[in-house]
C-alpha cells in the first residue's frame, strides 16, 4: 500500500531535504561512482527546483572514495585512515556532484558539518544562515559530515541525524532519506514471511522504535533505528520524513509516482514548531521594553525595529531568546534576537537607515524577526 500522505506532502513541499548513503553512490566492490543514477537523480531535483521547492542534498561517499583513490579496499580502518581518506574522498564527492549539476544549470555549495555545529548555538545559526542564504541565491547547497575533524566522540556517524539536524535547521517540511530498502517493516523482510509493510506512522511509538531495532539491514553506516530517530528529530521541528528505496534511476520521480515507501508525519507545521518552542522557554536571556508604538507594530505583524527599543536588559547574544515588554513592564511577546545585548544597546532607538555608521556594518532587517516572534498576549 501507497500513502497518499507521502505523494501529496512531496507535491507539495517548498522545502526540501534529500540524503543519499555511500552505498547508492559508489559501487559495491570498486567504490566507483554511480555516475548515471547520480545525472537521474540531478533532473529529479532540476524539475523539483522548476517546480519552486528549494533542495539541500546531504550526500555520503567521502571515505568510500578516499579508499577508491588510495586503494585501500576490504579491511576495517583505523579513525585516524577514515579522517584522512575523507579529506581526501571529499574533494572528489564535490567535484563529482558540481559536475553533475553544472550541466543543468545548476550551482553547488559545499558546507560540512560536524554535531558541534548543530549544538552550539552561535555554530547553529552560522551555519543555518550559510544554509539559507544558499538557497536564496538559488544555489544547491551539498551537506557531509566533516569526517576528517571529527572524533568518534564528537561525530554523528551517519548522516541520517545530520540530515534531520538539517532540517530542523532550515524549517524544511520534508526529508527524503534514501536507501536499499523501501521503507519500514513490522519485521525483518529477510528473515520473516510475516513481515509487513509500514506505509505510514503518525506516532514514533516503543513499538515502531522496536521494528527499526530488529531490522538486520545495516543500510551504511547508519541503519534503520538511526533513520527512525531521523524522522523523530525532524518531525518535532514539523518536517515529515519518507524512507524509500533509491537504488533505482530517478529515485523521486518514482516516489511520485506512487513508490511503495514509508513515511513518518509529524503533528506540526515547521513555522508553528519554531513558535512553539520560542513561547514554551522557561527563562529568556534577556528583556527588552519597547514603546507603545511598537507594541502596536507587533500585534499588526510587523517585526521589532530598534527604534521602537527603549531600554533593555539581561545578558543574551544573537540567536537567543529575550522577553518584549511593554512601557509598563508587562510580557507581550518573546522572540530569537538578531543583535547581541551589546549591540542592541548601541542602536535602540535609531531609524534603520542610522545603524550602519553605529556598527560599522549593514544592519539586519529587524532586532526581532516577525517569523522570530511569537505574541503572548493581543
Amino acid at each position: 500500500m501507497v500513502s497518499l500522505n507521502a505523494i501529496q506532502r512531496l507535491k507539495t513541499s517548498k522545502k526540501l531535504i534529500i540524503k543519499i548513503g555511500s552505498q547508492l553512490l559508489v559501487s559495491s566492490g570498486n567504490d566507483s561512482l554511480r555516475t548515471s543514477w547520480m545525472k537521474s537523480l540531478a533532473a529529479d531535483i532540476a524539475k523539483l527546483r522548476a517546480n519552486n521547492c528549494q533542495v539541500i542534498l546531504v550526500s555520503s561517499g567521502a571515505v568510500a572514495l578516499g579508499r577508491q583513490s588510495m586503494d585501500i579496499h576490504g579491511r576495517a580502518l583505523r579513525l585516524e585512515e577514515k579522517q584522512a581518506l575523507a579529506a581526501i574522498g571529499q574533494m572528489q564527492l564535490a567535484q563529482a556532484w558540481a559536475q553533475v549539476f553544472a550541466s543543468l544549470q545548476i550551482k553547488v555549495g559545499q558546507v560540512l558539518l560536524t554535531i558541534d555545529d548543530t549544538q552550539n548555538r552561535r555554530r547553529w545559526l552560522n551555519s543555518s544562515s550559510t544554509l539559507n542564504n544558499l538557497l536564496q541565491m538559488g544555489v544547491l547547497p551539498l551537506i557531509n559530515e566533516n569526517d576528517s575533524v571529527a572524533s568518534d566522540e564528537i561525530r554523528f556517524g551517519d548522516n541520517d541525524q545530520l540530515a534531520g539536524r538539517a532540517a530542523q535547521m532550515v524549517g524544511a517540511d520534508m526529508l527524503i532519506l534514501l536507501s536499499d530498502v523501501d521503507g519500514l517493516y513490522s519485521q525483518d523482510p529477510s528473515t520473516s514471511q510475516n513481515a509487513q509493510h509500514i506505509a505510514q506512522v503518525d506516532k514514533i511509538t516503543t513499538e515502531i522504535k522496536q521494528m527499526g531495532a530488529n531490522s538486520s539491514n545495516q543500510l551504511g553506516s547508519g541503519g534503520m533505528k538511526t533513520k527512525i530517530l531521523a524522522a523523530k528529530i525532524a518531525g518535532a521541528a514539523g518536517c515529515a520524513t519518507i524512507i524509500a528505496d533509491g537504488q533505482k534511476d530517478t529515485p523521486i520521480s518514482l516516489l511520485l509516482a506512487g513508490a511503495k515507501c514509508t513515511v513518518f508525519l509529524p503533528h506540526i507545521k515547521p513555522a508553528q514548531a519554531r513558535k512553539n518552542w520560542i513561547a514554551g522557554t522557561v527563562q529568556p536571556k534577556g528583556k527588552l521594553i519597547i514603546d507603545d508604538g511598537a507594541v502596536k507594530a507587533l500585534t499588526d505583524g510587523a517585526s521589532l525595529l530598534a527604534a521602537g527599543i527603549v531600554d533593555l536588559s539581561g545578558k543574551f547574544e544573537r540567536g537567543e531568546i529575550v522577553s518584549i515588554c511593554c512601557m509598563k513592564n508587562r510580557e507581550i511577546a518573546r522572540g530569537l534576537a538578531a543583535y547581541s545585548l551589546s549591540e542592541i544597546n548601541q542602536i535602540k532607538g535609531l531609524r534603520s537607515d542610522q545603524i550602519t555608521a553605529v556598527l560599522g556594518y549593514e544592519p539586519r532587517k529587524a532586532v526581532v524577526h516577525r517569523d522570530n516572534l511569537v505574541l503572548l498576549e493581543k
